[in-house]
């Protein structure tokens, strides 16, 4: 019985060794969640751990999801910006969630929502054609820039949402409420402070469609 321990012994440290000595590369990865954002998500005027995409990979451990989350949002990024990485990105990291939060930029310009359209549209497509899993979130533009453009704008999301069949969060903001000590001094961009309802916001959406393709 005791030369029987010692091999079983032995032979669990051998391929604790072997494991060890695994290159990372062989090892299964683990699967990935892209966040494709502007500001909002790239955590402008505040520290990167503080924006809503590090609390929310912070949560996904929390709750024991082996995920990756990678955020690829760039401040000052436009629709069409996104569209053109968007290749690059899923080829580097074949993800298997997509979060897309983008079209503030685009509506702070004034671009017709026709082609806000076609470019969510674009985003949508080439994730799906890529076999990805994406939830869209859209914003609301502040009411100056009048109530036709501001109401259009926002139906937009909503659009591409119902005609390509994927998860929507209609307004990111949805749970901040628009008061100016929930805003840094250029009054678009959320504090530190309230980044975790925005977190909250996005996982109420992101979380059915994890557990459903996990």
């Amino acid at each position: 019985m005791r030369h029987l321990i010692l091999l079983l012994t032995a032979l669990l440290m051998a391929v604790s060794a072997v494991a060890a000595m695994t290159p990372k590369s062989q090892q299964t990865p683990l699967p990935t969640l892209v966040v494709l954002g502007d500001s909002l998500s790239a955590g402008y005027g505040i520290r990167l751990e503080d924006g809503w995409v590090a609390l929310l990979r912070s949560r996904l451990q929390r709750q024991g999801y082996g995920v990756e989350l990678i955020n690829a949002s760039v401040s000052g990024e436009t629709s069409a910006g996104g569209l053109a990485r968007l290749p690059h990105i899923l080829e580097k990291n074949h993800p298997k969630w997509l979060i897309i939060e983008l079209g503030a930029n685009d509506g702070l310009r004034g671009l017709p929502t026709q082609e806000l359209h076609a470019n969510l549209s674009g985003l949508v497509k080439k994730a799906q054609a890529a076999g990805v899993t994406v939830l869209l979130i859209g914003i609301r533009l502040p009411s100056n820039y009048g109530e036709r453009y501001v109401t259009a704008f926002a139906k937009t999301f909503v659009q591409v949402a119902a005609e390509q069949h994927v998860a929507i969060t209609e307004n990111l903001l949805s749970d901040v409420p628009l008061e100016d000590k929930n805003f840094q001094a250029d009054h678009l961009h959320p504090t530190a402070a309230v980044q975790s309802q925005l977190a909250n916001t996005v996982w109420r959406t992101l979380e059915p469609l994890m557990k459903n393709k996990h």
